[in-house]
């Protein structure tokens, strides 16, 4: 307990999956957790829940794919509670299907990438500017962004997160201002079960197959929140510039 006492904690997509169980997590560990998502119902709903359990939270929607909003939600946090501790880059979307490189749409690129890539990278030029020595940013991107399993538009985009996440470690690493990734396989949230499976690219599932073992259990939210929640914490301060791969051993 009180891992992250007296910190402040920004966790983009903390309306559900594993942005909701990291902001439940953090808020038990003694953090102040500023969650942020789209959609504000949501929001609102983990927001209740963490304070019926004594939590301190502030739900801010925020769409991390408009340009404006990242700067917008990192001073708002500056303006209430003066410090930014910690970052979680949690909020990403899919595609629809496994389209592979030679199959992807401009669309699904587009979209994906102003998400996943460029999002993430707002939030770190917003948040990273604002903080001191001892923080932390944790980047939730993907194994898909390591051994390329999965469609190529996201696969580029949890790449990217691993390429940043090395970038920023070293711009900040004489200001003691860490940055690490977690690399999940197969999560069981909400946006991962709205997949159909009508809808995949049969050769690039079948590479997959091929390549990785898909009787492997699937990571439960929990289990990337706690990883996140060490990556956070003062625990981890010798670890910066990694990216962590936990999906059960089933890329080995």
């Amino acid at each position: 307990m009180d891992r992250l006492k007296d910190k402040v904690a920004v966790i983009t997509g903390g309306n559900s999956g594993v942005g909701a169980a990291t902001a439940k997590l953090f808020a038990a560990e003694g953090a102040t957790v500023v969650i942020t998502a789209r959609r504000e119902a949501a929001l609102q709903d983990v927001a209740r829940e963490i304070e019926e359990k004594g939590g301190k939270v502030l739900a801010v929607a925020t769409d991390i794919s408009k340009p404006e909003d990242p700067e917008k939600l990192m001073q708002l946090v500056m303006d209430k509670f003066g410090k930014i501790d910690v970052l979680v880059n949690n909020a990403g979307i899919l595609e629809e299907g496994l389209k592979p490189i030679d199959r992807f749409t401009d669309e699904d690129l587009d979209r994906i990438v102003e998400t996943n890539q460029k999002g993430t990278m707002r939030c770190m030029r917003a948040a990273s500017s604002r903080m001191q020595s001892g923080a932390s940013i944790v980047n939730v991107a993907s194994v898909a962004g390591v051994m390329g399993c999965g469609g190529a538009a996201y696969v580029s985009s949890k790449a990217a997160i691993v390429g940043i996440t090395r970038h920023t470690a070293l711009r900040f690493q004489a200001q003691n201002i860490r940055c690490n990734a977690v690399c999940p396989g197969t999560i069981v949230t909400p946006m991962v079960a709205g997949m159909n499976p009508a809808n995949m690219d049969a050769d690039m599932f079948g590479a997959m197959a091929k390549h990785s073992d898909l009787r492997a259990q699937p990571c439960m939210p929990q289990d990337v929140a706690n990883i996140i929640l060490f990556l956070a914490s003062d625990e981890s301060r010798a670890i910066t510039g990694q990216a962590l791969v936990t999906d059960f051993g089933s890329t080995l």
